[in-house]
């Protein structure tokens, strides 16, 4: 099992940018591919973006693509989303999430709030 913790959510203007970080407690987490979602309120969650196990394989929703990147550190249980060029239709509840294996997301943060103004 793996716990998740987000952080480096906030306010910030439209254009600006922010770096969210995930971290990972419990088992190894190289075991698991990870990706960002968000939930706009309202809204089901979406999918933002995903990196593979060792970080060779990334992927993005076509909203973000260009402008967040994922990436992640092995060594420090750790995975980031860089957002630039941030948008108001950008403001959500950021979560992380994890899986081992298939195309079911596994665990799940709690969320780090990104707030977008125009």
């Amino acid at each position: 099992q793996v716990q998740l913790v987000e952080s480096g959510g906030g306010l910030v203007q439209a254009g600006g940018s922010l770096r969210l970080s995930c971290l990972a407690s419990g088992r190894a987490f190289s075991s698991y591919d990870m990706g960002w979602f968000h939930q706009a309120p309202g809204k089901e969650h979406d999918f933002v973006a995903y990196i593979s196990k060792s970080g060779d394989n990334t992927f993005y929703a076509d909203s973000v693509k260009g402008r967040f990147t994922i990436s992640r550190e092995n060594a420090k249980n750790t995975v980031y989303l860089q957002m630039e060029s941030l948008k108001p239709e950008d403001t959500a509840l950021y979560y992380c999430a994890a899986r081992e294996a298939g195309d079911v997301w596994d665990y799940w943060g709690q969320g780090t709030q990104v707030t977008v103004s125009s």
